[in-house]
């Protein structure tokens, strides 16, 4: 019989069959789930110190937003990891305690045969996790700074207070008979505005100060109010309305942004080999070399995660729980404070690379014997070699 083409068996291998498309379709709603569950949990923090600061300094709400979408590539690679393990580890303790690994098993298929459309999902995620560390995240990153430098830069610098004259530029007068801590809502406003060769007198029951959705004024948002117009000529016309925005003045200047790229972690991975190659002296060799194996060691190591997850679901028989997902979050958490620390080590420190590469080859081959030995691999290794050694001994005996 002749052997079957090696293109082939890849092609077979990589085809899913009724079983890979089983345990996928019951992977895929826990792992969205914990990838949602996971970046609400990291960005809460965050984003209520961005809130904070945002609303002390009068900041769109368009700017909060876009703030937000620059962190979120940040954590996502943070998330995919965690949500792989949690997904994985639930569907495969759910099926080993409603014994449908005992099934597969019974029909000849093995543990590893299980886990195999696991690891093919975590080889797609860790490709995407290499594009998304070295090519969305250094954007992102940079952007979130430029965003941030221009928010914090960017407000009205007077503060008002309760019951006292304000004014916003040279040709306007501002009083609000109540402003809150933050400076930016008021409450029974009077504004004169003297611009255009006519005079304005504005009331309003309330009013809220806030930078422009481009950054360039600081308008006001008037509600139930009232605008008395003299223009010098016929009597003066009175007008009424429910919402009205003001433009109070320009915002103040601000120098622009620094260029992208003073900083490792803002290049792309291609940028990055680009000056290491060209001995570029912008950004010192070390931290270089270091963001570049960094990256690489975190996105080679997500394929094994599924192989922990995995591995730490199975039970034995009888047993009611187990610490198994306890277990791999003290792994996973570990194993990137290890990796960090070897990241750091290596930029600062400038020692060898192996700080990196040693942590990341020692949980790929724990995870991938921990794997062998809950599927039996390893007891049937030993089994065969015993087998083949009562064999020898056997026909030692019989031979004259």
């Amino acid at each position: 019989m002749q052997p079957e083409p090696f293109l082939r068996r890849v092609l077979s291998f990589f085809t899913p069959r009724t079983l890979d498309r089983y345990l996928i379709a019951q992977v895929l709603p826990p792992f969205l789930v914990a990838l949602c569950v996971v970046m609400s949990a990291l960005l809460l923090e965050r984003l209520l110190v961005l809130f904070n600061m945002l609303a002390a300094g009068n900041n769109h709400l368009f700017t909060f937003i876009g703030l937000l979408l620059t962190l979120l590539p940040h954590y996502l690679g943070l998330a995919i990891p965690a949500a792989l393990c949690v997904s994985v580890f639930t569907v495969v303790r759910r099926m080993s305690q409603n014994e449908e690994i005992d099934a597969i098993n019974s029909s000849g298929l093995s543990l590893l045969r299980v886990a195999r459309p696991f690891v093919l999902m975590g080889c797609l995620l860790g490709l995407l996790s290499f594009f998304l560390y070295g090519f969305i995240q250094p954007h992102a990153r940079y952007d979130f700074r430029e965003a941030l430098y221009t928010a914090s830069h960017t407000g009205w610098a007077p503060r008002l207070q309760s019951r006292m004259f304000a004014r916003p530029s040279a040709n306007m007068t501002l009083l609000a008979d109540h402003v809150d801590h933050a400076g930016s809502r008021l409450k029974d406003v009077f504004i004169r505005d003297t611009s255009n060769n006519r005079e304005r007198v504005i009331t309003a029951a309330s009013g809220q100060i806030r930078i422009a959705s481009d950054s360039s004024a600081v308008e006001i948002d008037l509600q139930n109010g009232t605008i008395v117009t003299d223009t010098g000529v016929g009597a003066p016309t009175l007008t009424r309305f429910e919402h009205a925005t003001r433009l109070l003045t320009e915002a103040s200047h601000i120098s622009p942004f620094r260029a992208r790229g003073d900083d490792e972690r803002e290049l792309t991975s291609k940028e990055l080999v680009g000056r290491l190659v060209d001995h570029n002296a912008a950004i010192s060799r070390p931290h270089m070399r270091s963001e570049v194996h960094f990256r690489l060691a975190r996105s080679m190591t997500i394929p094994f995660i599924p192989v922990l997850a995995v591995a730490l679901a199975i039970m034995r028989k009888r047993q009611q729980g187990s610490a198994g997902l306890v277990i791999a979050f003290l792994a996973l958490v570990g194993f990137d404070h290890v990796l960090q620390f070897g990241h750091s080590m290596v930029a600062t420190k400038n020692t060898s690379l192996m700080a990196i590469w040693v942590p990341a080859f020692v949980f790929i081959g724990l995870c991938s014997a921990l794997l062998f030995y809950k599927s039996g691999a390893f007891q049937a290794l030993h089994a065969q070699r015993l087998a083949s050694r009562r064999k020898t001994l056997a026909q030692g005996e019989v031979s004259p």
